[in-house]
């Protein structure tokens, strides 16, 4: 009888715990979507409240991400990583205790911050624990498959649980996990660290942040505020200036969070555009179909997490076919590709109206599921295919960076549109349906995602005809959400198709990937 080797088993170890701490903090950008509904009832919240659910997750994930990849090359991967498992789980547990939605922003925004220390050191643990390049190759796929699998399946266990013990279990099933991952990572983790280690940039950090807060913050006011009052400008001025700040101090640092240099790169710069835009286009729109699936249509958060099954299945379906073809297919063309399907199922979604169902997203759904898995398959690949190996890990972290900052622009910025379309459109359809006293805020509460709920608390003589101006609404608002992110979907393949060019040959290709492999321990991020 043999008894598997110490390295062995710490890998093992190592990639069970990753995996399982990636798949809590990806479940936790997609689980949330469809608890939106409850949140917003419970707390009487208006959309604002909602977008900053969201985008105060993925804005500490975008502004620290980098960072913590560094400081985790000094101190420690282990370290970083069990902090971050910590910081996570305590800001689930915060999270589920909320008393409100400024509560729920301020501890979703730390939850956020222990995913970006989560999100900066897994995939240089799992690396520098598989040393061997054939058993590593084969726990980065598991981790991928993690990364999908998450994907997929968020939507139906937000549903469940919303349906079930409440929406606020979609935080505290997070807490025991956490803590049982924490004992386990104290126990079985083993410490490493980069050979040569970067200095953190702690201003890069703090611009790049403020700079997205400023301009998120404005995006997120700009209807309530009225785009031109000095608070909104304010805050666009504040952002401009912080982000030029940041992209200064990058151009002129000794050890950059950034390297601006990656940018002269075209095909970097293609690659980038790609996923900034998918981000924004069909993960940020993803929320008000949500809204749409359960205020408009009726359906539960179980019901609404069934009916997202064709785009999140067909994204974890359609990933690991497409990475079969890389080698194939010349990655420009899957890039651009990629990005056509998935703007082409935003446009198909977009004829909707106050008599659609749910079946009239199905075929929308599968075609921007398809996309969806064929860019996560290939984006990263393509951004270390476009740089020198030494710059791969910087490469893939700044795609994953420019990922958050894409969906946390695309919530803010389709939810400026959602909002002023459907408040402008319901106050129309309900012209001489409800009394010009109430007029405003019937409209307005439509606006704020409400839908046709906003029928329950009109006079029974009008509800029917209020409901069915309130599903005619918040359908055109959402035609205008789907058709601008179908749109830039379309156009950003064809940039992409433009600016990426063919890979460098075989032989340089294999050592920058060999490279790669050798390298993550240092700067390499997570890629999905």
């Amino acid at each position: 009888m043999t008894t598997e080797a110490p390295d062995r088993v710490t890998g093992r170890w190592t990639l069970l715990l990753v995996c399982t701490a990636m798949f809590m903090l990806l479940l936790d950008v997609t689980i949330v979507s469809v608890a939106l509904g409850d949140i917003q009832r419970e707390f009487h919240a208006g959309l604002a409240d909602l977008q900053w659910v969201l985008d105060a997750y993925t804005l500490p994930l975008a502004g620290v991400l980098l960072t913590a990849a560094t400081v985790s090359d000094r101190v420690g991967r282990r370290r970083v990583f069990l902090a971050g498992l910590a910081v996570f789980t305590l800001g689930s547990l915060a999270c589920a205790l909320a008393w409100s939605p400024l509560a729920l922003d301020v501890t979703r925004a730390v939850q956020g911050l222990g995913g970006a220390l989560l999100f900066g050191t897994a995939l240089p643990l799992v690396a520098a624990a598989f040393p061997e390049p054939r058993r590593r190759a084969s726990a980065i796929g598991a981790f991928g498959a993690t990364i999908a699998a998450a994907t997929a399946v968020g939507p139906l266990v937000g549903g469940a649980l919303v349906a079930g013990p409440g929406w606020r279990w979609i935080f505290l099933v997070n807490v025991p996990v956490g803590v049982v991952a924490l004992v386990a990572g104290l126990l079985r983790l083993r410490e490493s660290r980069a050979p040569r280690p970067r200095r953190a940039d702690w201003p890069g950090t703090a611009l790049l942040t403020a700079g997205l807060f400023a301009v998120l913050y404005g995006l997120v006011r700009g209807n309530a505020d009225g785009w031109t009052s000095a608070p909104v400008l304010g805050c666009f001025a504040a952002g401009a200036v912080l982000v030029a700040g940041f992209v200064v101090r990058e151009a002129t640092a000794r050890e950059p969070m950034l390297d601006l240099g990656l940018f002269r790169s075209r095909s970097f710069t293609g690659v980038v555009v790609a996923v900034l835009v998918m981000s924004a286009g069909l993960v940020g729109a993803t929320p008000y179909l949500a809204l749409y699936v359960q205020n408009t249509l009726g359906y539960s958060a179980f019901g609404s997490g069934l009916r997202f099954l064709p785009l999140s299945v067909t994204a974890f379906v359609a990933a690991p076919l497409v990475a079969r073809l890389g080698g194939r297919v010349p990655v420009r063309v899957m890039v651009a590709a990629s990005l056509a399907v998935t703007g082409g199922g935003l446009l198909a979604l977009a004829h909707l109206d106050a008599g659609s169902g749910w079946t009239t997203l199905v075929v929308g759904f599968v075609l921007a599921g398809l996309g969806m898995g064929a860019s996560s398959a290939v984006t990263s690949q393509a951004a270390v295919t476009a740089v020198e190996p030494a710059r791969a890990g910087m490469a893939t972290g700044a795609v994953n960076t420019m990922r958050q900052v894409g969906v946390s622009a695309g919530v803010a910025v389709l939810g400026a549109l959602f909002q002023h379309r459907v408040t402008d459109a319901a106050t129309g359809e309900l012209a001489g349906r409800v009394p010009a006293t109430h007029l405003r805020a019937v409209a307005d509460a439509v606006g704020g995602g409400a839908g046709a709920r906003v029928a329950a608390a009109v006079p029974a003589p009008v509800r029917a005809a209020v409901a069915e101006a309130a599903r005619a609404a918040t359908a055109s608002g959402m035609n205008a959400v789907l058709l601008a992110g179908g749109l830039a979907t379309v156009a950003a393949a064809l940039v992409a198709l433009v600016l990426i060019r063919p890979p460098r040959p075989p032989r340089q290709a294999a050592a920058a990937g060999g490279d790669v492999v050798a390298g993550a321990t240092e700067r390499v991020t997570v890629g999905s």
